[in-house]
């Protein structure tokens, strides 16, 4: 009976990880593809070349956590079907199209389970396409996974969790963090005070990183502008607003981002329902709290539903895993999944007070001005998206894309398609959730023209 199951896990992080272990346990063998040579996902992204460098180096107080997945997935391996260096870029009919090291192929599924994590959310700001200008997840696998600094003086700028994080792994790592740079209050900050209710260790380690940087001489600021990034060929400085009056900073690298946004792109080629979360200002696919989706036999787990953090990926990935075999009709462990489930409900509370901690800049949309490049792929400006939408009278985002090519190009609007929607929405005068969102289309990420194929995957 188990054999005619034929689960697919995409995504190799916190989430797939947890999942391909509670299959496992269940006599399950799963397919996991997963696009980095090496299992950890983004938060415990393992080096593609060995140094010399301690796990504590990499993961700082994480390292337990971190070593603890990368020990559970080699485990796994003579009894997973692992598949890296794989991207999954379609889903349809029980049917996912793949490419592994430049050949194409097609792994037939019963069932799957989409862990696709999240990326950087950004908002162009002037010179926000200067060389020298990465998100915070950029920075952070540049240290990770190759050993290198962004530049020798940087700056982070944006909002959440992230961005002191980075900050704090690239000053340990003896990098020179010229200032951390926060568009959130610091009044703000105070809701995280109610969060030590729920993760004490969490809101402390915040707050010493926050320290040990202030110790180490970084300027770190609340409640900025950014006004822009600096350079002509190269990133030279930054100029920032604080208060009315206009700073600036010498830098040859600018890390910058604010916040996260769900990979959804599978779940909405697959069928996925969506409905608009207000707490991450973005369309999520549906999604019960055991991580059953609208269509039966897709199950989503981790941030690629709903931005709640690693240790949020381990429990719903797990849930979802256990949820797959229930509805299998197999037994699983009813107190087990009481508990993952109340540790879940635990974690949203938690996202929530962080959210509040670390609001969108809202004010900064308003305050970019036209020129400003929001869409590099297709070369389209703020001004092209504001004039198309008050003269052609546009109000859905999908309606924008046709008529000016915004998330047309080798992004798919992964990197631009919020802040396109952020400037139609102001635009427009609707709410974000009334332009809607940017349908996904195939290949969700670029593929070579000369991809060849090995047919139907065994």
């Amino acid at each position: 009976m188990k054999e005619r199951v034929r689960p697919l896990i995409i995504g190799a992080g916190p989430a797939g990880i947890r999942a391909a272990e509670a299959l496992v346990d269940a006599g399950i063998k799963p397919v996991v593809v997963d696009e980095a040579p090496l299992g950890g996902g983004q938060i415990y992204r393992q080096r593609i070349v060995p140094d010399e460098r301690t796990a504590r180096d990499l993961y700082g107080s994480e390292a337990g956590k971190a070593t603890a997945l990368h020990k559970t997935l080699a485990g796994l391996q003579d009894r997973i079907d692992y598949r890296p260096r794989t991207l999954a870029w379609n889903i349809r009919d029980n049917i996912a199209d793949v490419m592994t090291d430049g050949r194409g192929g097609r792994i037939p599924f019963s069932h799957v389970i989409l862990s696709t994590g999240a990326t950087d959310r950004v908002l162009p700001i002037p010179g926000w396409t200067l060389p020298g200008v990465f998100t915070l997840g950029g920075a952070q696998i540049a240290l990770k996974s190759q050993g290198c600094a962004i530049g020798e003086q940087i700056v982070f700028l944006g909002s959440g969790p992230l961005l002191y994080l980075v900050a704090w792994q690239y000053m340990k790592a003896g990098g020179h963090v010229a200032a951390v740079l926060d568009t959130a209050p610091l009044s703000a900050k105070f809701h995280l005070l109610r969060g030590l209710l729920l993760y004490p260790g969490i809101v402390v380690r915040g707050i010493r990183y926050v320290a040990d940087l202030m110790a180490r001489g970084v300027k770190v600021r609340f409640g900025i502008e950014p006004v822009r990034i600096e350079g002509d060929t190269q990133v030279k400085g930054l100029v920032w607003r604080d208060r009315g009056t206009d700073h600036h900073i010498a830098c040859d690298a600018v890390g910058y981002g604010f916040a996260l946004r769900s990979e959804t792109q599978l779940a909405d080629l697959a069928g996925c329902q969506f409905v608009f979360d207000k707490r991450d200002r973005a369309w999520q696919p549906v999604c019960d709290g055991a991580g059953r989706s609208s269509k039966p036999g897709i199950y989503l787990a981790g941030d690629g539903v709903r931005i709640s953090g690693a240790d949020s990926a381990e429990l719903a990935g797990e849930r979802a895993g256990l949820a797959l075999i229930e509805d299998c009709g197999f037994p699983v462990d009813k107190v087990r999944i009481e508990v993952l489930e109340r540790r879940l409900n635990r974690v949203q509370r938690f996202r929530g007070i962080l959210e509040q901690a670390f609001p969108f800049p809202e004010s900064l949309v308003r305050s970019l001005a036209d020129d400003v490049l929001l869409c590099r792929c297709e070369e389209v400006s703020i001004g092209n998206v504001r004039s198309s939408a008050q003269k052609f009278d546009i109000t859905d985002l999908n309606r924008l894309k046709a008529l000016t090519r915004v998330g047309m190009g080798r992004c798919q609007g992964r990197v631009c398609g919020s802040g396109a929607a952020e400037i139609l929405a102001h635009a427009s005068g609707r709410s974000l959730e009334d332009v809607g969102r940017l349908r996904s289309q195939p290949p969700i990420k670029p593929l070579p023209l000369d991809l060849s194929s090995d047919g139907e995957a065994a």
